[in-house]
């Protein structure tokens, strides 16, 4: 079988199992076992105290003892398992330790995903530049089929979402470990401060680099919101005769795939962005984007203001790739070559560590703020305008003080 027809079902899978629950769960916890905000947000930022660590963790292994394809299969292993454990559950604290879990062996199979595929690229004598791109865009393709399934199916409102996910993740297990083998490399010496991104610290000596960061990880607070609120926000509906039977409403899952259609998109206009305008304008653009993005929320409905909600998911293209793609690459620029692959794990540390972290806590506690709950925790009303409105301003409130703040003067064709 062909090699890139072999890592393109690979990456299929990888983000398919991710896409099964990542947008859906926030709303059928909250529907179907009556979380409150809080404690979605709290399961949510389990995917950034996962990425503190695990990643790193798990890279030592694969450069030093065992196949990458290998490790990618047992991980895999252990994310069904937790997974399925996960969909027996109706509590919030073994919920919490269940994702907490998932997550621990499923953030490290992104970049050991990449590893297969380039290990696999090379041996077969293909150009990586050229083979990789169309390969990772399948992933992408995965996480939208693998929410179009959950909505059709219904099970966006149930635990069966999380039975598809256990089942996707053991078929990718047994999957990887018939793909080509990645030895571990016996001449890479990689510290755990290496592999952690800690040795790239040093960029915080220069000034442009440390606000560069620190916005980052502001920014970084912002990415899951949506995912965790999305579904369970536009769902809110239903308990409104107008647009209870509205497309938005009944199938809310594919609406919201629209995010992940304009992502495919707007990750080909990158690089002309990054060379017209260089990395300060463009990280503006996305967080301005990031602003439209919750106002639309704010000002939309399933009904009269369903246009609202398709910009918003619209907008999201720009807001993700903008920063979380045109970042990865200024760090890739500005870092010494010796210190790069340190300062891309410290790029994702501040992002989808301490930002998803912080994000997931804070959202929840704002959801909670203006949420009204009865005896037993049973939600009486959300204020959900309000909710979006804060979420705009805090985007609004860092694109400001990032305009002020990072210094930096861009030069033709350059970021």
């Amino acid at each position: 079988m062909n090699i890139k027809f072999r890592l393109t079902l690979m990456s299929f899978l990888q983000f398919f199992i991710w896409g099964s629950w990542l947008i859906s769960l926030g709303g059928y916890l909250g529907r179907n076992l009556n979380f409150e905000g809080g404690q979605i947000g709290s399961i949510f930022a389990t995917l950034g105290i996962a990425s503190l660590v695990m990643p790193g963790i798990i890279g030592i292994i694969a450069d030093k003892w065992v196949n990458a394809e290998r490790l990618l299969g047992i991980c895999h292993l252990f994310g069904a398992g937790a997974l399925f454990y996960a969909s027996t559950l109706t509590d919030y604290d073994h919920m919490y330790w269940a994702m907490l879990i998932n997550l621990f062996f499923y953030m490290p199979t992104i970049a050991l995903n990449n590893t297969v595929a380039y290990n696999a690229l090379e041996q077969y004598k293909y150009d990586i530049v050229k083979a990789f791109p169309p390969i990772r865009t399948f992933g992408t393709i995965g996480f939208i089929v693998a929410m179009w399934v959950v909505d059709l199916s219904g099970f966006k409102n149930s635990n069966a979402q999380l039975y598809v996910g256990s089942i996707a993740s053991l078929f990718m297990a047994l999957y990887s470990f018939t793909l080509p083998a990645c030895p571990p490399a016996k001449t890479e010496h990689k510290s755990l401060m290496s592999a952690l991104g800690l040795d790239a610290l040093v960029l915080f000596k220069t000034r442009k680099m440390a606000v560069f960061f620190f916005f980052a990880m502001l920014l970084g607070a912002a990415l899951q919101i949506t995912n965790s609120y999305g579904d369970l926000f536009i769902g809110s509906f239903k308990s409104i005769p107008e647009y209870a039977e509205s497309f938005g409403v009944k199938h809310s899952v594919i609406l919201l795939s629209l995010s992940q259609m304009s992502e495919t998109l707007f990750i080909l206009t990158i690089p002309f962005f990054l060379k017209r305008f260089g990395i300060k304008q463009v990280m503006l653009m996305s967080m301005l984007a990031w602003v439209l993005r919750f106002g639309f929320f704010g000002i939309g409905n399933p009904g009269s203001g369903l246009t609202l909600l398709i910009l918003s998911m619209i907008v999201y293209g720009m807001a993700f790739d903008f920063f979380n793609i045109s970042g990865s690459l200024f760090v890739e620029t500005e870092a010494k070559p010796e210190i790069r692959a340190s300062a891309q794990g410290l790029f994702m540390m501040m992002t989808n560590g301490l930002g998803a972290i912080m994000g997931g806590y804070a959202s929840g506690a704002i959801v909670d703020l203006y949420s009204k709950y009865g005896e037993g925790g049973v939600l009486i009303s959300r204020d959900w305008p309000t909710i979006w409105f804060i979420f705009a301003g805090y985007a609004m409130v860092i694109a400001v003080l990032f305009a002020l703040f990072f210094k930096y003067k861009h030069k033709a064709n350059s970021i």
